[in-house]
Formats: structure tokens, sequence, C-alpha cells
């Protein structure tokens, strides 16, 4: 199964953007060419730039609180086990605390280094960062693995605690949903929504089915289409019946 998350709205758009440069830049980093270090650098300039939101940092604080106050009051629930949700109450206390912790704008540290601003600008320019270009790039490019590695790990480590905050958020979007099964018949499938919308909707479909769903969604109507997965040609409905999950995200 191949499973596709479409985001409903900005805050959550922002947050599965955060979370997969997270994981690429962490995936970079653990690699140990200067090539993939090259990549990290990259990357970590992403998430400057989508991190920049000024109410991010207020915004998870406010979604973790509010998080534990409902997951709170589920202490004498006897359907819930208290010792899973001792330890999400710690995560998001955790999260909060590290938040909190976090001084200035987010990813000043990097706004305020000369030299890796230097390197950002050119990076714009195609092929800007040759060594003809940025020297002292090219010299740190042949610093130890290690060496490198350390570097990468503090320039990205204050911005660690929006990596957690919104792992726990996304984790609990994720498991408030219930997956319903349907089938696209011809490839179209749409669904009234009486007034409600999630935050988030996920597709599961069988990797075999060489189609892509694609959404449009309000409060009033959800409609998918499946798309032929072809990469050369134009763009065409998938025109025939297709079996899939749709699990709404809600928190």
């Amino acid at each position: 199964m191949i499973s596709y998350e479409f985001p409903l709205n900005e805050r959550v758009r922002t947050l599965l953007r955060l979370e997969d440069l997270f994981t690429r830049v962490e995936m970079f980093i653990a690699r140990n060419a200067s090539a993939d270090h090259h990549a990290a650098l990259g990357v970590l300039f992403e998430i400057l730039e989508v991190a920049a939101r000024a109410d991010l940092k207020s915004d998870l604080l406010q979604e973790l609180e509010r998080q534990k106050k409902i997951l709170s009051s589920l202490h004498s629930n006897p359907a819930i086990s208290e010792a899973a949700l001792e330890a999400i109450l710690a995560e998001i206390d955790t999260a909060s605390t590290d938040l909190l912790a976090m001084n200035g704008k987010i990813g000043q540290h990097l706004r305020d280094n000369e030299w890796l601003m230097g390197i950002k600008q050119r990076a714009c320019i195609p092929g800007g960062v040759c060594e003809f270009d940025l020297p002292s790039y090219h010299y740190w490019q042949h610093r130890s693995t290690e060496e490198r590695r350390q570097h990468l790990q503090d320039w990205l480590g204050p911005m660690l605690p929006l990596q957690e905050g919104l792992g726990i958020i996304l984790k609990l979007l994720r498991e408030s949903g219930k997956v319903h099964h349907f089938t696209a018949l011809r490839g179209s499938f749409q669904q009234m929504q009486g007034g409600k919308i999630a935050q988030m909707l996920i597709i599961d479909v069988d990797d075999a089915q060489p189609c892509i769903p694609e959404i449009s969604a309000n409060k009033y109507a959800l409609n998918i289409r499946f798309v032929t997965a072809d990469y050369a040609a134009k763009t065409t409905l998938y025109d025939n019946d297709v079996p899939f999950d749709l699990t709404f995200c809600s928190l």
C-alpha cells in the first residue's frame, strides 16, 4: 500500500513539511560523504525558511497544552492504558519545556552566522557553490567526516525542539482517525461532508494500482479523482474502479 497524506489547513501543511525536512536532514547528516553533508546543509536552509513563521512556536505550545488537557481528562477511563497515557503526557511536558527554552527567533543562530548566510545566498544560484565561488566552503567540505557532522549537528540542534513538538502533534493527529473502505468508480469518488471538515486526510492505495489520488475538499464536499501514473503524457483520469482506504484525521 502507498499512503498519501493531504493536509487541509495551512498549519498542518507546515508541520508536514517540517517533519519531512527534519527526516531528510538527519538522514543526510548520518551519511559520510561530503556530497551528503552538502545536501544536509541545503535542507537545513529549507527548515530555516519554513520555520520562519513568527507564530509557529506559540502554535505548537498552544496545541500541546490543549492536547494535554484533553488527554488528562482520560485518567479515569477504564478503556485507556494508564501507562500509555502517562507516557504521552510526559512527552508533551518535555516537548513544551524544550520549546519554552528556545530563545529568540527560530533559527536566529543561523542568521547570525555570516559564513552560513553567504553559502545560503550563493546556493540560490544554479551552480553557485562551486569551489571558485566559495573557497572557504570548499575547504569545509574537505574537513573530516566527523568534523563536518559535528558542525551540522550544532547548527541543527537549537531547532530540534520544533521536531519534538510537531512530532507529538502529528502522531496524535494520525492516530485520531478511523479507517473507511471505499471504491472510486472509474477513478472518481465524492462524499458530502455535512459541514464537517477534517484537518488531514490519509488515502491508502494498493501500490499495484497505476494511479495517483488528487483531492479537493471543503466543509461541504470531498472530491477524489485518481489520475493515471504516467510521467510523460498529459494527466488523464484513471478509467477503472479503484478500491482505497480513507482516514479522516482531526484533533
